[in-house]
């Protein structure tokens, strides 16, 4: 009996084998697209779905490929020739919210933005805030390790997941990390598994970490820059400083440029730069009124803003800058972090990338943790080789200056070739061994974080 055929006897209409599914599962929005087709996307609704599908899968073999809201950045979802699609996303529930504990269970399936209006109401948030929170998944946040606007203040997913409900390639159900503030009993795997791009196995189901909504006010402070580098050395005054904003993001002047196209605006100064920083809570007014005449005396002309309406405005210009990239051409979105002090040095970098190999490289960065995203536009659907190449440069730039290869977006299948130039082959070999058991007949995501022919 074929693998679609025990697929359907146990699970039925979940089965969706017509070829849209199965084209739209190739892609996520990296750029990049598997060869060939899937076998099937099974439409989980239950833990129960993701265990049976996984049981058959371990009984013939066959790869499966986890999938949210198809909304990675790296290529980690694609799934490719005799794969089976496991998508989440049906499994989207708030299983219970606890104020007096500060948590909540949910499914994997609930997007970033649903999850946090039904928190609202109660008083409280869950922080981390992908640029993308209306469309991106709490499971692929886990899947990835996400990030955002909010990291500097409130920190990255992997700080606000208590902990996971994983189902193995063989079926098996663990419960993984506590409810607890404090648990330190036998090893972190919760943490292990914050991370792994469906490499270790399947969350159903996230204990997550919740904040009360934070009191008082929020205020955003705009400044432009005669110039990128002026941007940077600016937002790292800021944070020398010890002030700590919710967000701070910086555009140069191509991808400001861009966005303004997109959505209309007047088109800003050629070359400027421009920092978006909001602050929050009771000393919102003081903070805000203190980064202005830090910016001030690096290069910035600032404005202060006290109204959320206009705040929310102003920063929904930083949210558009996928839909302006896109606008462009096809995007190679990329995802460096590097020492917030190492920033201008950084962004120096990128300048002689873009003078080396002729070509205008878009950034934009989480300037309050120094997670950059640079971005290469081409034209067609495969990656240019001279686009790879910079990106190499681009790569190895960070890693020299005390960075890392992924801030956010996670390895996938676009950085796995750099993996260990980064790790070492000591460390690379470790964390391999430790996937094969979890997964010991390498099912789950093959290919994936780690290069299959290495």
């Amino acid at each position: 009996m074929s693998v679609v055929s025990l697929l359907r006897d146990a699970l039925g209409a979940r089965v969706d084998v017509s070829e849209q599914a199965r084209r739209e599962a190739r892609a996520d929005r990296s750029g990049h697209a598997a060869v060939g087709l899937p076998l099937a996307v099974v439409h989980a609704e239950s833990v129960d779905d993701v265990q049976q599908t996984l049981r058959i899968a371990t009984a013939t073999r066959t790869p499966v490929v986890v999938r949210g809201a198809g909304t990675g950045l790296a290529g980690a979802a694609n799934a490719g020739e005799g794969e089976i699609v496991l998508s989440l996303r049906r499994m989207d529930a708030v299983l219970e919210v606890r104020p007096d504990d500060l948590l909540a269970v949910v499914e994997p399936g609930i997007l970033n933005a649903d999850l946090n209006a039904h928190l609202a109401a109660q008083g409280l948030w869950w922080p981390p805030d992908p640029a993308s929170r209306d469309i991106s998944t709490v499971g692929g946040n886990i899947a990835t390790g996400a990030g955002g606007l909010l990291c500097a203040k409130y920190g990255v997913v992997r700080d606000a997941v208590l902990g996971v409900d994983l189902v193995l390639a063989d079926g098996r159900l663990l419960h993984l990390g506590h409810r607890s503030v404090k648990g330190v009993t036998g090893l972190d795997l919760t943490a292990l598994v914050v991370g792994s791009e469906g490499t270790l196995g399947v969350v159903v189901g996230a204990t997550l970490k919740l904040r009360r909504l934070v009191p008082g006010e929020t205020c955003t402070v705009t400044a432009t820059f005669p110039g990128v580098r002026a941007a940077a050395a600016g937002s790292a005054a800021v944070t020398a400083a010890g002030i700590q904003p919710a967000i701070m993001e910086l555009m140069d002047a191509a991808s400001l440029a861009a966005v303004h196209a997109l959505l209309a605006l007047p088109a800003p100064t050629p070359g400027a730069a421009q920092l978006t920083i909001q602050t929050d809570g009771p000393a919102a007014r003081a903070e805000a009124d203190a980064i202005a005449a830090i910016l001030s005396a690096h290069e910035g002309v600032p404005v202060v803003s006290h109204d959320p309406v206009e705040g929310d405005r102003l920063l929904a210009i930083r949210r558009s800058m996928h839909a302006a990239m896109a606008s462009l051409g096809t995007t190679l979105i990329e995802d460096v972090s590097v020492p917030r002090s190492a920033m201008p040095a950084m962004f120096d970098e990128i300048a002689r990338i873009e003078r080396q190999f002729d070509m205008v490289i878009p950034t934009v960065a989480h300037a309050g943790d120094g997670n950059l995203h640079p971005n290469f536009i081409f034209e067609g659907p495969e990656t240019p080789p001279q686009v790879w190449a910079a990106a190499d440069e681009l790569f190895r730039a960070a890693i020299r200056l005390g960075g890392t290869l992924t801030g956010e977006h996670g390895i996938g299948v676009l950085k796995r070739r750099w993996l260990a130039d980064e790790l070492g082959d000591d460390q690379w070999r470790l964390q391999r061994d430790i996937a094969a058991v979890f997964d010991p007949l390498g099912i789950l995501n093959p290919g994936k974080v780690f290069s299959p022919d290495a």
